[in-house]
């Protein structure tokens, strides 16, 4: 599976197609995006490509995340260089707001690290899932987060008709069994869109179209990668 994108969620749109059809579209700016550091079997355990997207004012970004882009001459580095102990690549840009890791089988050689990727990579890509954090809508009650119908409004049914009902058990097993759909955080999750079609690709601003909806408000991180199905 090839490297995908970072991007920001810029809101929804219609274009035409070529029939002349009203296609409605979801405006996302992917890239461009810096390599900042190549997963390895020996090293880490595993093989994935780091990427980073938008900068990070240094004044606001610790000192780690500094070091983690470009060489800033600790003290741990330099007592690690006296041992003999070779330091790892640095990608020499500024920190990023929003890091992900792709998972690559033995492609991980094809990228460097300070490489910049942009909407190109998906220029031959038909389908693409999009992976973001749904809107937060706070604590809702059942009938709102889990779409149930609620109990009669006949007389006799005092005040919970929105109520969810019995949750209990008899004697066996006498509790609640794990899972069982109650009130709660609605929202304000991790939810993936998969098989969304790209509609059209803007090389120059670093812009996707992609057909329907994805999740999150405008300017909301979004991983953008390539249809695993």
């Amino acid at each position: 599976m090839p490297v995908g994108l970072l991007g920001r969620k810029i809101g929804m749109t219609q274009v035409y197609d070529e029939q002349g059809e009203i296609i409605p579209v979801t405006v996302i700016e992917a890239g461009p995006c810096v390599v900042l550091q190549l997963r390895t079997l020996e090293a880490d355990g595993y093989q994935a490509v780091q990427i980073g997207f938008g900068d990070k004012s240094r004044r606001t970004a610790s000192r780690s995340e500094r070091g983690h882009v470009v060489n800033i001459g600790g003290k741990r580095q330099k007592s690690r260089a006296a041992a003999g102990v070779e330091s790892l690549p640095r990608a020499d840009c500024e920190p990023k707001k929003f890091i992900r890791e792709f998972r690559v089988d033995g492609e991980s050689h094809e990228y460097e690290v300070g490489q910049s990727l942009d909407v190109s990579v998906f220029a031959d890509t038909a389908l693409v899932d999009v992976i973001g954090t749904s809107k937060g809508c706070g604590t809702a009650g059942v009938m709102k987060r889990h779409n149930f119908r609620g109990q009669r409004a006949s007389h006799g049914v005092k005040r919970v008709h929105r109520h969810p009902g019995s949750i209990g058990q008899s004697a066996d097993p006498a509790r609640v069994l794990k899972g069982t759909r109650m009130a709660g955080r609605y929202g304000n999750s991790r939810v993936t869109v998969k098989k969304l079609k790209v509609v059209r690709l803007d090389e120059e601003k670093n812009m996707m179209l992609v057909k329907g909806a994805i999740p999150g408000p405008n300017g909301s991180m979004v991983v953008i990668r390539h249809a695993k199905k």
